[in-house]
């Protein structure tokens, strides 16, 4: 587990200290697209925390969604309506969900750990 958060670490150093900015006609699509990723990545750590993770599902999701967000950012840029937002606040949705139930797996799992102990001894 160490390592991924060093690899977190890391990635957003170097991000940090990268001299290259984003051109203002894609920050919409770097927005979603990472908001994308960060749905799908909490939506694999919460599988991992019930015991259903599958790579698969992780991975074709992961694509998935940044892709369909991508199109969302796309068709409204091409209609002229301000369409990522809907995007933004399905994504944002279920950020919040699957951050509530991490919240409550890791929760459960403590407490069951503290019960467990207390009733060992």
């Amino acid at each position: 587990m160490w390592y991924l958060l060093a690899g977190l670490l890391a990635g957003v150093l170097v991000g940090l200290n990268l001299p290259w900015k984003v051109p203002a006609i894609l920050a919409r699509y770097m927005a979603v697209g990472i908001l994308a990723g960060v749905d799908t990545s909490l939506g694999g750590l919460r599988a991992s925390l019930e015991g259903e993770f599958d790579i698969v599902i992780f991975a074709t999701g992961f694509f998935g969604n940044v892709l369909l967000s991508a199109g969302f950012v796309y068709v409204g840029d091409m209609l002229g309506i301000e369409l990522y937002l809907a995007a933004v606040v399905a994504l944002g949705v279920r950020v919040f969900n699957n951050m509530g139930r991490i919240r409550r797996l890791l929760l459960r799992d403590a407490s069951s750990g503290k019960e467990g102990a207390s009733q060992g001894k």
